[in-house]
């Protein structure tokens, strides 16, 4: 029996029953009982674990016919310092409910990253988590019909419900002397997706901010529902422009789990080249945007043409400015060849040249500095409790990363990753963990092209895949974690897709953050964040 799972029958003894995981190493714990919810996320909690995802379904067309709640946990690194390398393991807690009237003790107040996940399901769901701090509309906006959930299966996609009457969106109040709220969107003046922003403020200082998402939500995941794994990863591959490689990798690595086979070596080398390029032109990119933000405009044409150098190289090779079209279901579509290798060389060499000399040029400019220091502060603690992953997590301290944590793609033993963290968590740390993570993909891919094994670069899927089988998939994208949830139906074709994009996770931290600082600093604080409404909204 895994040690966890012996700690957990002692600690959760006659609260439910174990079963399988997604993964052969992971666990599952169904409760007995769904009030019993919250002390057995506190015994989680207690053993190091965090929370990772939630993932509602609607078992309709199973034999339980009932709704479900799976909160996925996963082991969290302590502040300041992994001492030891985490276990690469998923415990999942699973609730039953009555489909007519489903509902759960929230567990919100005891993990705040849960905060989100509940509405959500709230709203997708009609599932009531009794106790909820905020339990406001999340996803669903002005005007959407009371009792309709659209992603219960009875839902059906194709309908246009017709829009209620609906008064203003309650937002929390903050009064005194001199206090002003200042409203900014959903409609931004850069070509950016739509977000409302609710300060208020004191003079130029920041009290409290609200952040009002979803104005894009497309219902991908209901979309998905009923495709094949080959229609339905073309979905996901588009979820966001920027992380098409990351959230395409999550999905394919999930099936393949599914699917229960292989893919290739020389794949899996393809696959990390690519999330190595994706990684690398979204970092120097948004380190030119945080020098935007600081009007700084040599950073920003400097960040700009290093991205725009890479994202040619990602063309060359994938056909494709943001690198679709190179993953697929079994392995990689395109191979690599060697004039392609020598030209992604070139560019990773003159990557390495403009990279130095930008950080050169800011570490020695006084006034860019000095809107980067103690500018957006976020405390560990704060970043442990509402699950903040990625830089934002590295750069207060929190050494998690999944390339390691949760192995994917061809990174293993032999492709160690070298983890580069900072303890200030602001604006600045945020920048410096960029640099270097930028420095480390440069030197993996150098790594990657020097060593690309022979072979096929596919593994096709077979016709028939198990019936309601589940994959499970970490994969780190440029803006951190993205965790991918599937299961498939009795033929074969997707039951249920979810994704908790790194963006979801890291947007509640942006409001924190924005509590340190002053008005004008704001879009510097945005920036260093660097987050996505596309794969927020989904």
């Amino acid at each position: 029996m895994h040690t966890l799972e012996q700690e957990l029958s002692v600690r959760l003894a006659g609260k439910g029953v174990f079963a399988p995981g997604p993964r052969p190493q992971d666990l599952a714990f169904r409760l007995q009982r769904a009030e019993d919810v919250a002390a057995v996320v506190a015994e989680l909690c207690a053993m190091g674990l965090g929370l990772a995802t939630l993932v509602a379904t609607d078992e309709s067309a199973t034999s339980e016919r009932d709704v479900k709640v799976r909160y996925i946990f996963e082991p969290t690194p302590p502040i300041l310092g992994n001492t030891r390398p985490l276990p690469d393991i998923f415990v999942t807690l699973v609730a039953s409910l009555d489909p007519a009237r489903p509902e759960l003790p929230s567990i919100t107040a005891q993990v705040p990253a849960a905060n989100w996940h509940e509405r959500e399901a709230q709203d997708l769901f009609g599932i009531v988590f009794a106790g909820h701090p905020d339990p406001r509309p999340l996803v669903v906006h002005d005007g959407w019909p009371k009792g309709l959930f659209p992603l219960r299966k009875a839902f059906e996609a194709r309908q246009r419900p017709p829009v209620e009457p609906a008064e203003e969106f309650p937002h929390l109040l903050v009064e005194g002397e001199g206090v002003l709220e200042v409203p900014v969107g959903p409609i931004h003046a850069g070509i950016i997706e739509p977000g409302h922003f609710r300060f208020s403020t004191v003079g130029e200082s920041i009290l409290n901010l609200e952040a009002r998402l979803f104005y894009t939500h497309r219902g991908l995941e209901k979309r998905i529902e009923g495709l094949s794994i080959a229609d339905a990863f073309y979905v996901a591959e588009r979820i966001c422009g920027v992380c098409s490689v990351s959230h395409g990798l999550g999905f394919c690595e999930a099936a393949e789990q599914i699917a229960g086979i292989a893919v290739p070596a020389r794949a899996r080398v393809l696959r990390t080249l690519a999330l190595e390029l994706e990684r690398l032109y979204n970092h120097v990119g948004d380190i030119g945007n945080i020098a935007a933000g600081a009007s700084y405009h040599y950073g920003t044409s400097a960040g700009a043409r290093m991205k725009e150098a890479l994202q040619q190289v990602g063309e060359q090779l994938t056909g494709n400015r943001f690198l679709r079209g190179l993953m697929v279901p079994g392995g990689v579509r395109l191979d690599l060849t060697p004039e392609l290798s020598q030209t992604v060389s070139a560019v990773i060499g003159a990557t390495a040249e403009a990279l130095a000399s930008l950080m050169e040029r800011i570490e020695n400019n006084p006034s860019v500095t000095d809107r980067l220091d103690t500018t957006g502060l976020l405390q560990a603690q704060d970043a442990i409790a509402l699950g903040v992953t990625g830089v934002a997590a590295r750069a207060c301290g929190i050494d998690r990363d999944a390339r390691r944590d949760h192995p994917h793609a061809g990174y293993a033993s032999d492709l160690p990753v070298a983890v580069a963290t900072e303890t200030d968590g602001d604006v600045h740390a945020r920048l410096n963990v960029r640099a270097a993570e930028a420095r480390e993909s440069m030197r993996l891919i150098r790594t990657l092209l020097e060593g690309v094994p022979s072979g096929p670069i596919f593994t096709p899927l077979p016709k028939t895949l198990p019936a309601w089988r589940t994959g499970l998939s970490a994969i780190e994208s440029p803006r951190g974690a993205a965790i991918h949830w599937l299961r498939v139906d009795g033929a074969g074709r997707v039951d249920r897709y979810h994704l908790r994009s790194p963006s979801y996770a890291n947007w509640p931290a942006v409001a924190l953050a924005a509590q340190t600082s002053i008005i004008p600093d704001f879009p510097i604080v945005n920036k260093s964040f660097e987050l996505c409404y596309s794969c927020t909204d989904r």
